[in-house]
């Protein structure tokens, strides 16, 4: 990783208090991912995925822990500072088409509001569009578009506003195999203009495209993905997730280690 991530989290916790008691989403998240790259985050429902991707938006507030995105750290700022923080960072891309734009605006004027100032906005809407092939679709209201045409619209949003950040949540998830392969593309071409795109999903198509892959289990890191290497992750407590056939192995919960101070080679025994 490199010295700066755009994104950081450090003992990420979220807490929900529910009728039958406290569950737990997140537990001690500590992650890191870098500049201009595409993160998938994974795991069966339940894991904390959905829950981890709105902290990094700046939707819901954590229990505990630190969330830093492009250097501004989110929850230690103020309610204002955030908001602007958010405005000028980041794009949050909802699973459900629907969610993502003004039903009554067309696709020009879904960009049009979040053009900076000093920015022709019919010059920087006309070749967003025509990049993520939807000059078609200009003059289109969200009605009128597929599913893959409005979440590519959401998409434009942040090339049109200069967004370093992308959530995406389940972007694919109710679209179609050809409608799919247009938003992977579209979030293809945003990393190639130094976004940082972080999206969770059940998609393999999906999987098939990034750069990370970081694999969640009941709410904490399990794994790491990069380059073809899966790695164990240990946060900041010296903690680490075991794959669960491994703790099968250790059903008392408890194990005898060791490492070999010439190699760094760890094994872990029954006591």
């Amino acid at each position: 990783m490199s010295p700066d991530p755009m994104i950081r989290c450090d003992h990420l916790v979220r807490f929900y208090e529910t009728a039958t008691g406290r569950v737990q989403a997140v537990r001690g998240v500590d992650l890191e991912v870098d500049t201009g790259v595409m993160a998938a985050v994974v795991g069966p429902s339940g894991c904390g995925k959905s829950s981890l991707l709105r902290m990094l938006s700046g939707l819901d507030r954590p229990t505990a822990g630190v969330v830093i995105v492009d250097g501004v750290d989110l929850y230690r700022s103020s309610t204002r500072i955030r908001a602007r923080a958010r405005a000028r960072i980041l794009s949050h891309v909802h699973q459900r088409p629907g969610d993502n734009l003004l039903a009554h605006l067309t696709a020009e004027q879904q960009l049009a509001r979040v053009v900076p100032a000093g920015v022709d906005p019919l010059e920087a809407c006309g070749e967003t569009l025509e990049l993520l092939g939807l000059t078609h679709r200009r003059g289109a209201i969200p009605e009128q578009m597929s599913g893959g045409e409005r979440q590519r619209v959401a998409l434009a949003r942040a090339l049109v506003a200069s967004h370093r950040v992308v959530i995406a949540d389940e972007p694919t998830s109710q679209l179609d195999s050809a409608s799919a392969a247009s938003v992977l593309d579209a979030m293809a071409l945003l990393v190639s203009h130094g976004v940082t795109v972080v999206v969770a999903t059940h998609d393999p198509r999906v999987l098939e495209r990034v750069d990370q892959v970081i694999a969640l289990r009941d709410g904490a890191v399990a794994t790491v993905t990069q380059a073809g290497s899966e790695l164990a992750v240990i946060d900041r407590s010296g903690r680490i997730q075991l794959p669960p056939e491994v703790q099968r192995r250790f059903g008392a919960r408890r194990a005898r280690l060791t490492v070999d101070p010439e190699t760094g080679r760890v094994e872990l025994e029954q006591p």
